[in-house]
């Protein structure tokens, strides 16, 4: 049994998501992994940053989770200094990763640098094939499935770049993102060649 605890961190207009997903897997039976999102958590807009530290100390070290549990957080952005505060806290393991526009996957002392193509195509993937499940009696459920279903890709016709976003404005994306920082961790977690810094 393996918990991975997605945080997407928000600044002063965009909520912070907190979202823990249990993977499963079949050992005796030629089925791939599903994942259950087993909590959801929007904590209130402008919460502070050492509040959210707390409660994802409290959450990640409460009995089900202690002992069995990685903390995967966007680094992009303000991530860096609360990664560090959750460093502090003692939340290890801890993966921090930053959301990029690039087109490959890299891992240097600072974590993971994955295109943000990768996190929404893969939990996109999931959700089509029926490997991830949200329980309805969790609060947040009904949001996080009209996020994922409102996301859109969006390709620049001059450059033929893409990127993802709700297709509405007012839409937030918190959520989606938390549960695709942790499945796509899940589920690609192999050896990824190192870079190194010039």
């Amino acid at each position: 049994m393996m918990f991975i605890i997605g945080l997407d961190l928000g600044q002063a207009q965009d909520y912070t998501a907190i979202v823990v997903v249990e993977k499963k897997e079949y050992m005796y039976e030629p089925k791939p992994a599903e994942y259950h999102v087993r909590h959801i958590e929007r904590p209130p807009l402008g919460t502070p940053y050492p509040d959210i530290v707390e409660r994802v100390k409290t959450i990640f070290t409460s009995p089900q989770l202690k002992g069995k549990t990685t903390l995967v957080v966007d680094k992009t952005g303000v991530g860096s200094p609360v990664v560090d505060m959750l460093k502090r806290a003692g939340l290890n393991p801890l993966v921090a990763i930053t959301i990029t526009g690039g087109n490959t996957v890299n891992k240097d002392d600072d974590g993971y640098h994955v295109p943000k193509r990768d996190l929404v195509t893969n939990l996109q993937v999931l959700f089509q094939e029926g490997r991830i499940k949200v329980a309805k009696e969790l609060k947040l459920s009904s949001i996080l499935v009209e996020e994922l279903l409102n996301f859109k890709v969006k390709i620049d016709i001059k450059t033929a770049h893409d990127s993802y976003e709700a297709w509405r404005e007012g839409v937030h994306d918190d959520l989606v993102l938390a549960t695709a920082l942790a499945c796509w961790y899940a589920e690609f977690r192999h050896p990824i060649p190192r870079i190194r810094r010039l």
